[in-house]
Protein backbone atom coordinates (compact mmCIF):
# COMPACT_ATOMS: atom_id res chain seq x y z
CA UNK A 1 0.00 0.00 0.00
CA UNK A 2 3.03 2.50 1.00
CA UNK A 3 4.53 1.77 -1.97
CA UNK A 4 0.96 3.10 -4.13
CA UNK A 5 0.80 6.33 -2.17
CA UNK A 6 4.35 7.03 -2.31
CA UNK A 7 3.78 7.53 -6.26
CA UNK A 8 1.96 10.16 -5.43
CA UNK A 9 2.74 14.44 -4.91
CA UNK A 10 2.89 14.49 -1.31
CA UNK A 11 0.77 18.25 -1.91
CA UNK A 12 -2.16 15.91 -2.97
CA UNK A 13 -2.07 13.58 -0.12
CA UNK A 14 -1.55 16.31 2.19
CA UNK A 15 -4.79 17.22 0.74
CA UNK A 16 -6.42 13.83 1.20
CA UNK A 17 -5.45 13.99 4.75
CA UNK A 18 -7.05 17.17 5.47
CA UNK A 19 -9.77 15.80 3.74
CA UNK A 20 -9.83 13.02 5.76
CA UNK A 21 -9.74 15.03 9.10
CA UNK A 22 -12.56 17.46 8.15
CA UNK A 23 -14.85 14.49 6.93
CA UNK A 24 -14.15 12.96 10.78
CA UNK A 25 -15.16 16.40 11.89
CA UNK A 26 -18.18 16.20 10.04
CA UNK A 27 -19.21 12.76 11.14
CA UNK A 28 -18.85 14.35 14.78
CA UNK A 29 -21.07 16.58 14.42
CA UNK A 30 -23.61 14.51 12.59
CA UNK A 31 -24.58 13.08 16.10
CA UNK A 32 -26.36 16.44 16.79
CA UNK A 33 -29.12 14.55 14.67
CA UNK A 34 -29.20 12.23 17.28
CA UNK A 35 -28.85 14.20 20.67
CA UNK A 36 -29.89 17.49 21.56
CA UNK A 37 -27.67 17.88 24.90
CA UNK A 38 -24.62 16.20 25.97
CA UNK A 39 -23.36 15.20 29.59
CA UNK A 40 -20.48 17.90 30.85
CA UNK A 41 -18.41 14.60 32.07
CA UNK A 42 -18.63 12.93 29.12
CA UNK A 43 -17.72 16.16 27.01
CA UNK A 44 -14.72 17.19 29.41
CA UNK A 45 -13.22 13.39 28.99
CA UNK A 46 -13.84 13.87 25.37
CA UNK A 47 -11.66 17.12 25.56
CA UNK A 48 -9.32 15.66 27.34
CA UNK A 49 -8.70 12.81 25.02
CA UNK A 50 -8.31 15.35 22.76
CA UNK A 51 -5.61 16.98 24.06
CA UNK A 52 -3.78 13.85 24.96
CA UNK A 53 -3.27 13.31 21.50
CA UNK A 54 -2.65 16.54 20.35
CA UNK A 55 0.16 16.53 22.85
CA UNK A 56 1.96 13.22 22.00
CA UNK A 57 1.17 13.82 18.19
CA UNK A 58 3.49 17.41 19.23
CA UNK A 59 6.50 15.20 20.20
CA UNK A 60 6.49 12.33 18.26
CA UNK A 61 5.05 13.26 14.93
CA UNK A 62 6.46 16.96 15.00
CA UNK A 63 9.80 17.63 17.44
CA UNK A 64 10.93 14.26 17.28
CA UNK A 65 11.14 14.43 13.49
CA UNK A 66 12.27 17.80 13.25
CA UNK A 67 15.70 17.47 15.83
CA UNK A 68 16.20 14.09 13.74
CA UNK A 69 16.15 16.02 10.28
CA UNK A 70 17.97 19.14 11.42
CA UNK A 71 21.11 16.39 12.32
CA UNK A 72 20.75 14.58 9.44
CA UNK A 73 21.43 18.41 7.61
CA UNK A 74 24.03 18.87 9.73
CA UNK A 75 22.39 21.60 11.59
CA UNK A 76 22.20 22.20 15.57
CA UNK A 77 19.05 20.64 16.08
CA UNK A 78 18.43 23.16 19.26
CA UNK A 79 17.69 25.99 16.51
CA UNK A 80 15.08 24.58 15.24
CA UNK A 81 13.41 22.85 17.94
CA UNK A 82 12.91 25.95 19.95
CA UNK A 83 13.13 28.34 17.50
CA UNK A 84 10.36 26.58 15.52
CA UNK A 85 8.52 25.56 18.99
CA UNK A 86 8.43 29.17 20.35
CA UNK A 87 7.16 30.53 16.66
CA UNK A 88 4.46 28.62 16.53
CA UNK A 89 2.97 29.23 19.96
CA UNK A 90 3.64 33.13 19.61
CA UNK A 91 2.15 32.76 16.20
CA UNK A 92 -1.58 30.71 17.22
CA UNK A 93 -1.00 33.89 20.45
CA UNK A 94 -1.47 36.68 17.94
CA UNK A 95 -3.70 34.91 16.17
CA UNK A 96 -5.69 34.47 19.25
CA UNK A 97 -5.23 38.07 20.01
CA UNK A 98 -6.49 39.43 16.65
CA UNK A 99 -9.27 36.49 15.33
CA UNK A 100 -12.95 37.43 17.39
CA UNK A 101 -13.93 33.81 19.01
CA UNK A 102 -15.74 32.55 21.90
CA UNK A 103 -14.73 29.81 24.33
CA UNK A 104 -17.30 27.19 25.10
CA UNK A 105 -19.19 27.97 28.04
CA UNK A 106 -18.20 31.70 28.56
CA UNK A 107 -20.65 34.58 28.19
CA UNK A 108 -20.81 36.58 25.05
CA UNK A 109 -19.36 40.01 26.72
CA UNK A 110 -15.54 37.32 27.14
CA UNK A 111 -15.22 36.72 23.65
CA UNK A 112 -11.71 37.52 22.82
CA UNK A 113 -9.97 39.08 19.55
CA UNK A 114 -11.04 42.63 17.84
CA UNK A 115 -14.32 43.53 19.03
CA UNK A 116 -16.80 42.47 16.49
CA UNK A 117 -21.02 42.15 16.03
CA UNK A 118 -20.78 38.21 15.26
CA UNK A 119 -23.64 36.36 16.51
CA UNK A 120 -22.30 33.93 19.60
CA UNK A 121 -22.75 30.80 17.28
CA UNK A 122 -20.24 32.42 15.09
CA UNK A 123 -17.54 33.30 17.82
CA UNK A 124 -17.90 29.64 19.36
CA UNK A 125 -16.98 28.05 16.12
CA UNK A 126 -14.31 30.61 15.31
CA UNK A 127 -12.74 29.66 18.50
CA UNK A 128 -12.40 25.69 17.02
CA UNK A 129 -11.36 26.86 13.76
CA UNK A 130 -8.63 28.61 15.08
CA UNK A 131 -7.52 25.52 16.77
CA UNK A 132 -7.81 23.44 13.29
CA UNK A 133 -5.40 25.72 11.36
CA UNK A 134 -2.26 24.28 13.48
CA UNK A 135 -4.04 20.70 13.11
CA UNK A 136 -4.04 21.15 9.17
CA UNK A 137 -0.74 22.52 9.07
CA UNK A 138 0.96 20.05 11.22
CA UNK A 139 -0.65 17.42 9.02
CA UNK A 140 0.35 19.30 5.76
CA UNK A 141 3.96 19.28 6.81
CA UNK A 142 4.19 15.82 7.66
CA UNK A 143 3.46 14.54 4.19
CA UNK A 144 5.46 17.22 2.48
CA UNK A 145 8.38 16.44 4.78
CA UNK A 146 8.04 13.20 2.01
CA UNK A 147 9.99 15.22 -0.78
CA UNK A 148 12.97 15.22 1.33
CA UNK A 149 12.54 11.30 2.43
CA UNK A 150 12.23 10.00 -1.03
CA UNK A 151 15.47 12.05 -1.94
CA UNK A 152 17.38 10.03 0.76
CA UNK A 153 14.73 6.65 -0.70
CA UNK A 154 17.35 5.86 -3.11
CA UNK A 155 20.56 5.45 -0.46
CA UNK A 156 17.92 3.51 2.18
CA UNK A 157 15.60 1.30 -0.21
CA UNK A 158 12.76 3.28 0.47
CA UNK A 159 13.01 2.72 4.31
CA UNK A 160 13.42 6.72 5.23
CA UNK A 161 10.72 7.08 2.95
CA UNK A 162 8.18 4.24 3.80
CA UNK A 163 9.07 5.41 7.73
CA UNK A 164 7.82 9.02 6.84
CA UNK A 165 4.84 8.39 5.41
CA UNK A 166 3.48 5.90 7.74
CA UNK A 167 4.38 8.90 10.62
CA UNK A 168 2.36 11.34 8.41
CA UNK A 169 -0.62 8.31 8.14
CA UNK A 170 0.03 8.49 12.22
CA UNK A 171 -0.48 12.10 12.47
CA UNK A 172 -3.69 12.09 10.19
CA UNK A 173 -5.27 9.15 11.99
CA UNK A 174 -4.86 10.59 15.32
CA UNK A 175 -5.88 14.48 14.15
CA UNK A 176 -9.17 12.33 12.63
CA UNK A 177 -9.97 10.63 15.77
CA UNK A 178 -10.10 13.59 18.14
CA UNK A 179 -12.11 16.00 15.55
CA UNK A 180 -14.97 13.36 15.81
CA UNK A 181 -15.34 14.21 19.52
CA UNK A 182 -14.66 18.16 18.73
CA UNK A 183 -17.29 18.49 15.65
CA UNK A 184 -19.84 16.91 18.75
CA UNK A 185 -18.48 19.32 20.94
CA UNK A 186 -19.39 22.42 18.58
CA UNK A 187 -22.78 21.38 17.30
CA UNK A 188 -24.52 19.41 20.48
CA UNK A 189 -24.32 22.63 22.31
CA UNK A 190 -24.87 25.21 19.42
CA UNK A 191 -28.40 22.66 19.45
CA UNK A 192 -28.73 23.71 22.93
CA UNK A 193 -28.68 26.89 22.33
CA UNK A 194 -31.93 26.52 20.45
CA UNK A 195 -29.83 26.60 16.88
CA UNK A 196 -31.81 23.76 14.32
CA UNK A 197 -29.82 20.16 13.76
CA UNK A 198 -29.01 21.29 10.32
CA UNK A 199 -27.81 24.81 11.16
CA UNK A 200 -25.92 23.17 14.02
CA UNK A 201 -24.44 20.39 11.88
CA UNK A 202 -23.32 22.89 9.54
CA UNK A 203 -21.31 25.28 11.75
CA UNK A 204 -20.48 22.00 13.96
CA UNK A 205 -18.50 20.63 9.88
CA UNK A 206 -17.49 23.87 9.22
CA UNK A 207 -15.36 24.58 11.90
CA UNK A 208 -12.65 21.37 10.20
CA UNK A 209 -12.83 23.24 6.51
CA UNK A 210 -9.21 25.15 7.20
CA UNK A 211 -7.72 22.08 7.59
CA UNK A 212 -7.51 21.00 4.10
CA UNK A 213 -7.07 24.33 3.32
CA UNK A 214 -3.58 24.80 5.81
CA UNK A 215 -2.80 20.83 5.17
CA UNK A 216 -1.79 22.14 1.73
CA UNK A 217 -0.46 25.11 2.41
CA UNK A 218 1.56 23.38 5.08
CA UNK A 219 2.94 20.86 2.91
CA UNK A 220 3.49 22.88 -0.37
CA UNK A 221 6.11 25.22 1.86
CA UNK A 222 8.19 22.49 2.87
CA UNK A 223 8.06 20.70 -0.70
CA UNK A 224 9.55 23.62 -2.26
CA UNK A 225 11.74 25.22 0.22
CA UNK A 226 13.37 22.27 1.78
CA UNK A 227 15.67 23.61 4.67
CA UNK A 228 12.40 24.95 6.41
CA UNK A 229 11.40 21.56 7.21
CA UNK A 230 12.53 21.25 10.71
CA UNK A 231 11.39 24.33 11.61
CA UNK A 232 7.77 23.97 10.57
CA UNK A 233 7.71 20.91 11.89
CA UNK A 234 8.54 22.39 15.28
CA UNK A 235 6.25 25.55 14.19
CA UNK A 236 3.76 23.04 14.03
CA UNK A 237 4.38 21.46 17.74
CA UNK A 238 4.17 24.95 19.18
CA UNK A 239 1.16 26.25 17.47
CA UNK A 240 -0.87 22.83 18.68
CA UNK A 241 0.39 22.61 22.35
CA UNK A 242 -0.84 26.56 22.70
CA UNK A 243 -3.80 25.41 21.55
CA UNK A 244 -3.76 22.45 24.35
CA UNK A 245 -3.01 24.62 26.87
CA UNK A 246 -4.57 27.85 26.17
CA UNK A 247 -7.90 26.15 25.32
CA UNK A 248 -8.54 22.52 25.90
CA UNK A 249 -7.37 21.90 28.83
CA UNK A 250 -9.50 24.74 30.50
CA UNK A 251 -12.46 24.27 28.83
CA UNK A 252 -11.76 20.02 29.68
CA UNK A 253 -11.77 20.85 33.03
CA UNK A 254 -15.10 22.97 33.80
CA UNK A 255 -17.25 21.81 36.26
CA UNK A 256 -15.41 20.06 38.46
CA UNK A 257 -14.34 16.90 36.07
CA UNK A 258 -10.83 17.37 35.78
CA UNK A 259 -10.44 13.38 36.98
CA UNK A 260 -11.92 12.76 33.79
CA UNK A 261 -10.49 15.03 31.54
CA UNK A 262 -7.05 13.62 32.74
CA UNK A 263 -7.56 10.05 32.33
CA UNK A 264 -9.01 11.20 28.70
CA UNK A 265 -5.52 13.10 28.26
CA UNK A 266 -3.56 9.78 28.83
CA UNK A 267 -6.07 7.63 27.06
CA UNK A 268 -5.49 10.12 23.87
CA UNK A 269 -1.69 10.22 24.57
CA UNK A 270 -1.36 6.51 24.91
CA UNK A 271 -3.53 6.49 21.29
CA UNK A 272 -1.32 8.70 19.37
CA UNK A 273 1.81 7.24 20.59
CA UNK A 274 0.41 3.63 19.44
CA UNK A 275 -0.29 4.69 16.33
CA UNK A 276 2.73 7.14 15.52
CA UNK A 277 5.18 3.94 16.95
CA UNK A 278 2.98 1.42 14.71
CA UNK A 279 3.01 2.99 11.59
CA UNK A 280 6.29 5.47 12.01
Amino acid sequence: MFDSLLSLNPVLLALFAGLFTWGLTALGAALVFFFKTINQKILNAMLGFASGIMIAASFWSLLNPAIAMAEEMGANPLIPAVFGFLGGGLFLYLVDRLLPHLHMGLDRSKAEGIKTSWQRSILLVMAITLHNIPEGLAVGVAFGALGTALTAAGASGGAAAAASLGGAIALALGIGIQNFPEGAAVSIPLRREGMSRRKSFWYGQASGIVEPLSAVLGAALVVFIHPVLPYALAFAAGAMIYVVVEELIPEAQQNGSSDLSSLGAMAGFAVMMLLDVALG
